[in-house]
């Protein structure tokens, strides 16, 4: 018989049945950091709960069922109507539910909301990245309604609600909703001054008919819509476009099509036709970008966390198999290259955590100076982290060698998904802009920032050194944009070097310094100073089950 010749040994365990939060230090010790001590207990007790449903097995199968059966449009039912609705699989509807009871959509009305929600941002990404979409623009558009306090009342409590309610009925009917955004559209990309879609008013409460297409639209089966349009002279100008009316009838909004993507697979991403569709003003006319720039700032803080929580699921991924498959005589997260490898994705993740965390921490503060350090700390970090992300989940994949490239393993999964934060939301070149726009223009942005690095002064030689080349770089912005993005590059690893050695263990501070700023590290990952305590940093990554 086949079985008698096919015993299965030297195979890791399914890394399954585990607290997702307790084994992420980084995190643990970042929220104790930041957070108010009277909130703590009660978030830790959130998060366990939270960390041990995304590693249990039912939660893996439904990110595993939900990216295996992608969304299907259909635009017109059995009669002929225009229905124009997008189906998903019971294991989409069910990883939402645990998401909006989670808090990710009810930051702005809990204390410490922002730094408790990005914790559980980076717990519950891990079980599945798509469905975090419209939790992110519904979390989002709160900043950008409140440009109009009459909207802000009447959808904020919608919109922050812990009750996911699916389906296509009155925002006013339902227990809670969902938001996405319509800004791109394909002659413009990036630059939404060159959008065509116009809207002209109905009447003078703020009522405009909406026409025009837009080539990105985030989650197209949300119960409302951010969208920017020409109001006739005035310019770009936000509007608040509802997929169903008061009276229960469809607001024009016809789905082309859903972009077929690299990854992402499970949530939809739409072309979308307006044609005299119903929209609120949402802010001045003319004021679109700068009303629709807060929800912008938000989801870009969303691609740092998402980035984060990919990193942190690879290097889990990876850590795992190797503690547990030997090769030539010995496991392999013993054998000192691999144990280099490792470290240094281990390092990486612990530094992009860190950073979110730091970020997501600003935002609850609130204060003048917390904001302007976003100002320059948020695109910054929104560029380096999502570009860390790929390269490091690739060498994650590569240690489980042809295992890793097998889709059963969901490192596939995670390579396809780690480009995304990098595009969305403005890509590289889009970040490095804002950041020089910061620079040459708010003064104040660059103060808070240099006052946050210098929090770490004489911690550590290198990252001294480094902060002392940054400082020489900044001293002549003339003609820098084409070198932009290496001057970004200085700015995010020179925050993340302060961080950790104000805030990590000794081990791992020192590592990071020496592998970023020490001058020993090659072009890829595993190339560590040898004389660093490796084996310890890697098992550190480690998650228990």
């Amino acid at each position: 018989m086949a079985g008698s010749t096919h015993t299965v040994t030297n195979q890791p365990p399914p890394l399954v049945g585990y607290d997702v939060f307790s084994a992420d230090h980084a995190l643990t010790r970042g929220l104790e950091r930041h957070l108010d001590p009277a909130l703590l207990k009660e978030t830790l007790a959130e998060l366990t709960l939270l960390g041990r449903t995304a590693g249990s097995v039912q939660a893996q199968e439904w990110g595993r069922l939900a990216n295996e059966s992608p969304p299907r449009l259909r635009t017109h039912d059995r009669y002929g109507h225009r229905i124009d609705e997008v189906e998903f699989h019971p294991a989409w509807h069910r990883l939402l539910g645990k998401g909006v009871a989670a808090g990710l959509t009810s930051a702005w009305t809990r204390p410490g909301g922002h730094l408790r929600r990005a914790a559980a941002f980076l717990v519950w990404s891990q079980v599945e990245a798509g469905h975090l979409c419209p939790l992110s623009m519904t979390h989002a558009a709160v900043p950008a309604l409140r440009a109009e306090p009459e909207l802000a009342a009447e959808w904020e409590p919608r919109l922050t609600s812990t009750v996911y309610d699916f389906g296509l009925r009155p925002a006013a009917r339902k227990a809670g909703v969902l938001f996405g955004m319509g800004m791109t559209e394909k002659q413009g990309g990036s630059d939404v001054r060159a959008n065509t879609t116009r809207a002209v008013p109905l009447a003078e409460d703020g009522t405009y008919a909406l026409t025009g297409h837009k080539w990105f639209c985030s989650a197209p089966m949300s119960d409302g819509f951010l969208v920017l349009a020409q109001a006739g002279e005035a310019g770009p100008t936000c509007f608040l476009v509802p997929r169903v009316l008061d009276d229960g009838t469809r607001n024009p909004f016809a789905l082309q099509r859903l972009k077929d993507k690299l990854g992402n697979r499970s949530n939809a991403s739409a072309e979308v036709e307006f044609d005299g569709t119903w929209g609120r003003r949402v802010g001045e006319e003319g004021r679109g970008v700068r009303t629709i720039i807060e929800m912008v700032a938000a989801t870009r803080l969303d691609c740092v966390l998402g980035s984060a929580a990919l990193m942190r699921q690879a290097v889990a991924q990876a850590t795992h198999h190797c503690a547990h498959r030997e090769a030539f005589g010995a496991k392999l997260i013993d054998k000192p290259l691999m144990s280099n490898v490792l470290a240094d994705l281990a390092l990486e993740s612990e530094a992009a955590t860190t950073l979110a965390l730091r970020l997501a921490a600003a935002y609850d503060d609130g204060g003048e100076q917390e904001r302007a350090f976003l100002r320059i700390a948020v695109p910054a970090a929104k560029y380096w982290v999502t570009k860390r992300c790929t390269p490091l989940v690739a060498e994650a994949l590569e240690c489980l060698g042809g295992n890793g490239y097998v889709e059963e393993s969901g490192l596939p999964r995670l390579l396809r998904e780690s480009p995304l934060n990098s595009v969305w939301e403005g890509a590289g070149n889009v970040q490095a802009l804002d950041v020089l726009r910061a620079l040459q223009r708010e003064p104040g942005a660059l103060n808070a920032f240099l006052v946050e690095i210098g929090k770490a002064r004489g911690a550590d030689h290198r990252l001294d050194a480094a902060v002392k080349g940054l400082l020489t770089e900044l001293g002549d912005l003339e003609g820098i944009e084409a070198r932009a993005r290496r001057l970004v590059e200085r700015i995010a690893l020179v925050l993340q070097g302060s961080l950790l050695v104000r805030f990590a263990p000794d081990d791992v501070a020192d590592a990071f310094c020496a592998g970023r700023f020490g001058g020993e590290r090659g072009s890829g990952f595993g190339t560590l100073p040898h004389t660093l305590d490796l084996a310890a940093l890697a098992e550190r990554a480690r998650p228990m089950l």
